[in-house]
């Protein structure tokens, strides 16, 4: 596919072959939407296959709930859920201070990441999207004919739009809007989270001293660290170089923190990134737009899943609306979505997972075991996940 469609073509549409960076969750779900209605969608992933690895996601509120109905896959997203699980925390000799419950956990609908991955990748190739996988975008010139494109592996290309769904840490944000330090605030603290073998029981716990934080257990044995640090420079896809950085950051820590630290010793499965708020003025620039976390990231926030499928519904809807004209399409987006992003503004989910004293590790606990303050919190966060009025653009699809 070496030229582009920007003229009505039989579908009535114009800018119909989209190249979209990012096959996790965002780039999925939009490739859904954009096929359902018309658009030819190439979508291009770094790394060598799907991730199937990852934390549980969830969803919460009739807004999320809407948009995966209105996709289809509701009943799907149900029949794989994890189910959100009660945590306890502990202290350093396992006596349990608190339960973290499950709703908090893990919403209304909870799913393993690499599960919701998996179920759209295999929707949106059956539907007749192209994946190119272990390749990544070099260069983005927007011309008279559209959006040239260059890769690491594969030939140059040209289509009508590009879209950057490819994380806080977004390669098409950096080609095309300026470097990461301009839009990723770092907030203080990293997260890490790691496959382990061990038997780390039946149900999940965690742990905390100032600063610091360990959770494993449950149902998945995967265990999660979150710690508060400077800024760190390491390599993310050297596990050994990631694999260090945690055991440094957890010397000395008590409960059962070197026992899981040995079975990180020798896990594969490791990812270390760090906290971090996305803040950016516009969503787009010219014929290029982002998506997800690459345009209102914020780590651990307990939205970000929400956001991403909330967001590419939006995006897709308001191409198809506008007949492909990128311009009222991307000016539509934003409009109707950016206060809803607001909730990934609200907080620090470090400061709230790994108070950096005591106390604020007490008055974290006393939130869980107060009624009251727990169900305010609650509500606020439902509060959040259904802000928005979603538009029906049932009538557009075409397939």
């Amino acid at each position: 596919m070496n030229s582009t469609n920007r003229v009505a073509g039989t579908n009535g549409l114009t800018n119909t072959h989209i190249l979209i960076s990012g096959a996790s969750i965002a780039g999925p779900a939009l490739a859904h939407w954009l096929i359902r209605y018309g658009f030819t969608v190439t979508v291009v992933e770094k790394a060598p296959a799907l991730r199937l690895g990852g934390q549980a996601v969830d969803f919460k509120g009739e807004t999320h709930l809407t948009v995966l109905e209105r996709m289809g896959i509701l009943e799907d997203v149900r029949r794989l859920q994890t189910g959100g699980t009660d945590q306890d925390i502990v202290d350093a000799n396992g006596r349990r201070l608190t339960v973290i419950p499950g709703e908090f956990t893990g919403g209304e609908l909870e799913i393993r990441r690499g599960e919701l991955s998996r179920l759209l990748y295999e929707r949106t190739v059956a539907a007749g999207c192209e994946y190119v996988f272990g390749d990544s975008i070099t260069s983005i010139t927007e011309t008279s004919g559209g959006v040239h494109v260059t890769f690491e592996r594969g030939a140059p290309r040209t289509f009508d739009l590009v879209v950057g769904a490819d994380g806080i840490h977004s390669n098409v944000r950096r080609l095309v809007f300026g470097p990461e330090s301009d839009y990723v605030h770092f907030l203080g603290y990293h997260y890490g989270l790691v496959d382990v073998q061990g038997d780390f029981g039946a149900r999940a716990t965690m742990y905390n001293e100032p600063g610091r934080l360990v959770s494993t257990g449950g149902p998945a044995a995967a265990a999660f660290f979150a710690f508060a640090s400077p800024g760190l420079d390491y390599d993310r896809y050297d596990a050994g170089e990631m694999k260090r950085i945690l055991r440094d950051a957890y010397a000395g820590m008590g409960w059962r923190t070197s026992e899981i630290m040995e079975a990180v010793r020798h896990a594969d499965d490791v990812y270390l990134d760090s906290i971090s708020q996305v803040r950016i003025d516009h969503y787009s620039k010219g014929r290029v737009v982002l998506l997800g976390d690459s345009a209102y990231g914020n780590t651990l926030g307990g939205f970000g899943t929400g956001l991403a499928m909330v967001g590419a519904y939006v995006l897709a809807g308001e191409l198809a609306e506008a007949g492909g004209n990128h311009q009222v399409a991307f000016r539509r987006y934003e409009e109707g979505f950016r206060d809803y992003a607001k909730i990934a503004k609200n907080g620090n989910a470090g400061r709230f997972l790994a108070p950096r004293t005591r106390r604020g590790i007490r008055m974290r606990n006393r939130i869980f075991r107060s009624g009251v303050l727990f169900s305010l919190m609650m509500k606020m966060t439902d509060k959040y996940a259904t802000d928005i009025t979603l538009k029906d653009y049932r009538a557009l699809v075409r397939r």
